[in-house]
């Protein structure tokens, strides 16, 4: 490992342009353990812009780095909304923000950033489940706007548990069919597929039961489907062929830094990179959140996440750098 700046971490929070401190304006429970938060700038100016389908990441008070999808209205540039569901058997971000005294604080937030994004189609088909409709909710909102024809199919434990109805059936109550579990059973998804025809992009979001058996329907149709996940899955990585290189050790220049580091077999990227630079963004570690993404500079990346597309990975500008690895014996990244 080659040290060539002094403080490598003060230069990457201080030349890191999407990160900004936003002032926790509110609280509101919306649901059963479902708890929205309300961030502004301290100042009072506009935010970056966003589009249905963005999330942004919560640097949270422990050093916990979450992914929440914005669920606000666009137009609206003077504040980001995000409800969070309390997770009692997650991995502790949910309960930290439900069981900290939140408004009036300041938390930090990268983003936003658009993996899930809403795509033209000639009609909509939403399905969520339980705290998937955070990003649907954006969706049905833009696309009633515009005036586009579309349905939604909202699935959840009970009524009490499901955020948002009543905005939701004010939009559209003949277009909204809610279904929770304890008064109705499962979604009939059969039935919700059989009414859509070609031409209509189906969006999920919600648990992976939900996503795999929507995936199955629509395999073979005439729809296109669109889907965010809230976690990986053996199952959905398996899918993805992974062909390695032959570098097994190599050297990551991290340019803003002033670092080189070496990154051996047994390490990841991300993990090296920590040594000089610990305020490094992750969350899932995993390569399916998409909170590491870094820009490549020079170099070609080998990519082992679940986010980008072939294009993205053949294009070689950006990386997953918690599970990513190099072709070649170097690579320059922005950081």
């Amino acid at each position: 490992m080659t040290m060539l700046s002094e403080n490598p971490a003060a230069t990457l929070h201080g030349a890191d342009p999407d990160r900004r401190d936003l002032l926790v304006r509110s609280t509101t429970w919306e649901a059963d353990d479902v708890m929205s938060l309300r961030l502004v700038d301290p100042d009072g100016g506009e935010l970056p812009a966003w589009e249905p389908g963005a999330h942004i990441d919560l640097v949270l008070p422990s050093g916990l780095v979450r992914q929440y999808s914005l669920c606000g209205r666009p137009a609206d540039r003077g504040c980001y909304t995000v409800a969070v569901l309390r997770e009692a058997a997650g991995r502790g971000g949910s309960q930290e923000l439900h069981e900290t005294v939140l408004p009036g604080k300041t938390i930090s937030v990268r983003g936003p950033r658009n993996r899930f994004p809403l795509v033209e189609a000639a009609r909509y088909l939403f399905v969520a489940g339980g705290i998937g409709i955070t990003p649907i909710l954006a969706m049905v909102r833009d696309v009633s706007a515009r005036g586009a024809e579309w349905r939604l199919v909202y699935g959840g434990r009970s009524r009490s548990s499901m955020a948002f109805v009543e905005e939701l059936v004010e939009l559209g109550e003949d277009r909204v069919e809610i279904v929770p579990q304890d008064e109705l059973g499962i979604p009939d998804l059969d039935a919700a597929l059989a009414q859509s025809g070609p031409g209509t992009a189906v969006y999920c979001c919600g648990p992976e039961g939900l996503l795999a058996a929507v995936e199955r329907r629509c395999a073979e149709g005439p729809m296109s489907l669109h889907t965010e996940r809230f976690g990986s899955t053996g199952a959905a990585r398996a899918a993805e062929p992974v062909v390695v290189s032959q570098v097994t050790t190599f050297e990551v220049e991290l340019r803003r830094s002033g670092c080189v580091v070496t990154v051996p077999s047994d390490r990841t990227i991300l993990d090296a990179v920590r040594d000089v630079v610990p305020e490094a963004m992750s969350s899932c570690e995993e390569g399916y959140c998409g909170t590491c993404e870094t820009r490549v500079i020079e170099g070609v990346p080998e990519h082992h996440d679940t986010i980008l597309s072939d294009k993205e990975r053949q294009a070689g500008k950006t990386m997953m750098i918690c599970v990513g690895r190099s072709r070649t014996p170097r690579l320059v990244l922005d950081i």
